[in-house]
């Protein structure tokens, strides 16, 4: 399958980051590891067996934070190897039960597709530990007993039905499959404990065990709440949809509840784009085009489905499909696209609670939704990148001032700070500051006579934020991913996950995304072109939340240890190259460590995907650098700003895991203590081929369970086998 968010869909002029940024950029700092040999531990396929060296006891967390593990080397092993001195155990897999009376996963694919509502999703990605106290009720200090809220961003077929989907001319014809599949997508809800052994499990009988999928019913809130664009066959008054699908990165919120956040939702839609284009106006036609939905889904193919055994069955699958069949938008699902794109809050303390799509945050491809500082009296604010090539960076700021009487108020209070707010996007200048625009009607550009898109009311702006964003004038982006806030400074942190040279040729290269180059051994020995080993940009705010300005700085540059200094610009070693920054996060219990991890094709011939620990500076700490671009006979030199180099400045970067073969590093969470973090394993195998799937010699992956079994994404758990902080 190819993942929407490999394709662009902006073709608006607006200037990208490359292009806006030539004069300033002041030396920033880097992160820096002391590199030891590498030794570690691997979680195999049946067992964990500790090989390399040992480990001196880490000091706990305090002022000069230090990570405290010597760094694991690279890997293509079908194992999970993480540092001596620490251990992985498998937690939570793919159709694990979550409800009595719910048998084993058989993992052939025949397992009863009614039973998949009470099973752990596939392709576990974000993820929040919620401390669970005494009271049942949320603890953010709790450590030993804990609800783990986690998306399952999408899935691998093959392994999930007994010779992988079955599709006759276009059409999927076995209707169980596709049940399968919806349940599979969505949020699963865990309690976990820790035993007195110091191991961890999930209680399978909780009463706070629950699964959010794509048939859960849900509401719609804020602007876009009942309007005309979102009335359809399930909800003639638009104020609710069913279900949430392709969830990516997450959010917290500061009254204990998780935000789930949808990404490439648009590439489940089916449309027959022939005979309903004649059926549309031509402002629908444009939000379509820019949102990239349709003609033809990138997953599934639900909407084709026939042979339901029931009118109610059949309708779940007709809502996959938006051509225009009836008289009136209620008749049929021509506007089910727009019930999908956003930041959907659910409460996990309370699992009879309907959840609630935010739609004043915006519809975009979320990758997440980053809480920034909370302080009492002051405006909340989130943090979100829209995964796509020459997409966006934004910020929700609330218009009430924070009170801290709210952080036991559940889904009310996000009533309160996520439905009336202002939202916001970045607009990076080449001087290193940049600006918010906001996205309101009658403001930048966003009026009735825009000549792309007409803009009615602000529910139209935040149901169409990127054809907003567009006429405000923001920069374009490479594939914004995850949003991180350091808790120690405040910067935030955006990891740019790669791009091509058709996005940004060789001639569109500037300070900002300063490197265009050929990778000659990118992914199955293919060469890799343009900027395919991505890099990390962070900005601070000059007025807290709520300000409109800010001073930014490109962080990081992955890249392989062996490239020359204008490809490899951070100075990365064997115990710290990485390439595709995805997920990132930074630690409350350890405030300033950070978690980085890579979903990566472009040096898997040399390692499978990781997670590396770090210790950043802050914003404004580099300085200058000029590189050598070259693409044939072409060669252009590139002013940038460099971060200082590992090892400078007290700053610190370490590889602390190495994942299994065909496998995404993405996820994290830690008990309220930090002795225990939580990752997750996503799609171990997952280039296996459809024909292969007869054949488990032919699996790319076995793990986590071995022998010749079929893959399964995971959640692991990692202690430091002396019961300290892990990390530091």
């Amino acid at each position: 399958m190819i993942d929407p968010d490999d394709i662009g869909y902006n073709t608006t002029d607006n200037p990208s980051f490359s292009t806006m940024v030539d004069a300033r950029l002041s030396r920033r700092n880097l992160l820096r590891g002391s590199f030891a040999t590498a030794g570690g531990a691997m979680l195999g396929s049946i067992s964990l067996a500790a090989c390399g060296g040992g480990d001196d006891d880490p000091a706990p967390p305090a002022a000069g934070l230090k990570l405290g593990f010597n760094p694991v080397a690279k890997s293509l092993a079908d194992a999970v190897v993480v540092p001596a001195g620490y251990t992985a155990s498998v937690l939570y897999r793919l159709g694990d039960p979550i409800a009595t009376g719910v048998a084993a996963y058989k993992n052939d694919g025949t397992d009863d597709p009614a039973t998949y509502d009470r099973r752990a999703g596939d392709h576990h990605d974000g993820m929040t530990w919620f401390g669970v106290g005494a009271n049942g009720r949320w603890d953010a200090k709790a450590s030993g007993r804990g609800l783990l809220v986690m998306n399952h961003e999408s899935l691998t077929p093959v392994f999930l039905h007994p010779a992988g989907r079955t599709v006759v001319k276009g059409q999927r014809t076995v209707p169980s499959e596709v049940v399968r599949e919806f349940y599979l997508h969505g949020v699963s809800v865990i309690e976990t404990t820790k035993g007195s052994d110091g191991k961890w499990s999930y209680k399978q009988d909780s009463a706070f065990n629950r699964r959010v999928h794509t048939l859960t019913p849900m509401e719609l809130s804020g602007p876009a709440r009942g309007v005309d664009a979102a009335k359809t066959r399930y909800s003639a008054n638009g104020t609710r949809t069913r279900g949430t699908v392709n969830n990516c990165a997450n959010g917290t919120t500061p009254w204990g509840t998780y935000l789930a956040c949808e990404e490439n939702w648009y590439g489940y839609f089916y449309r027959t784009s022939a005979s309903d284009d004649a059926r549309r106006s031509a402002r629908e036609l444009a939000a379509i085009k820019r949102y990239g939905v349709g003609p033809q889904e990138f997953y599934g193919l639900w909407g084709t489905t026939q042979g339901a055994a029931d009118a109610e069955q059949q309708d779940t699958f007709d809502r996959w499909n938006l051509d225009v069949k009836g008289e009136a938008a209620t008749a049929d699902y021509r506007n089910v696209h727009n019930t999908y794109g956003w930041v959907v809050e659910i409460d996990p303390f309370t699992p009879d609670s309907t959840p609630r799509k935010r739609t004043a945050l915006g519809r975009f491809g979320h990758e997440g939704a980053c809480l920034g500082r909370v302080e009492a009296g002051k405006p909340l604010v989130w943090y979100m990148g829209d995964d796509a090539r020459n997409e966006y960076i934004y910020k929700y700021v609330s218009n009430k001032n924070w009170d801290p009487q709210d952080a036991t108020g559940g889904l009310a209070a996000g009533d309160k700070y996520m439905d009336d707010g202002r939202l916001y996007v970045a607009r990076f200048k080449a001087d290193g500051t940049g600006e918010w625009l906001e996205l309101a009607l009658g403001k930048n550009g966003i009026t009735s006579s825009n000549a792309a898109y007409g803009f009615a009311d602000q529910a139209d702006v935040v149901l169409h934020a990127r054809l907003a964003a567009d006429a405000a004038g923001a920069t374009k982006m490479d594939r914004p991913e995850w949003t991180a806030v350091n808790p120690k400074t405040g910067d935030v942190y955006v990891t740019l996950t790669n791009t091509n040279a058709s996005s940004r040729p060789i001639d569109k290269t500037d300070a900002a995304n300063p490197r265009f180059y050929n990778d000659p051994k990118g992914s199955a020995q293919t060469a890799q072109t343009g900027n395919p080993n991505g890099h990390i940009v962070r900005f601070a705010e000059n007025a807290g939340n709520a300000g409109t300005t800010f001073t930014w700085d490109v962080y990081l540059f992955g890249a392989r240890s062996t490239a020359g200094a204008d490809v490899n610009v951070s100075g990365l070693t064997a115990d710290n190259d990485f390439s595709s920054p995805d997920g990132l996060w930074f630690s409350q219990a350890s405030a300033g460590l950070a978690w980085l991890q890579t979903d990566d094709g472009a040096y898997t011939d040399v390692t499978n995907c990781m997670m590396l620990a770090a210790v950043p500076g802050k914003v404004g700490d580099g300085g200058r650098k000029t590189l050598i671009n070259k693409s044939g006979d072409t060669t252009r030199t590139q002013e940038t700003i460099v971060g200082a180099k590992p090892g400078e400045k007290d700053t610190q970067l370490k590889r602390f895991l190495i994942g299994p073969k065909g496998c995404e590093i993405t996820g994290i969470a830690e008990s309220g203590d930090g002795r225990a973090i939580f990752v997750n394993i996503q799609h171990p195998g997952e280039d296996t081929k459809d024909a292969d799937i007869g054949d488990p010699s032919k699996f790319q992956s076995h793990w986590p369970d071995g022998g010749s079994a079929r893959p399964r994404s995971a959640t692991i758990v990692i202690t430091r086998t002396d019961g300290g902080v892990v990390g530091v």
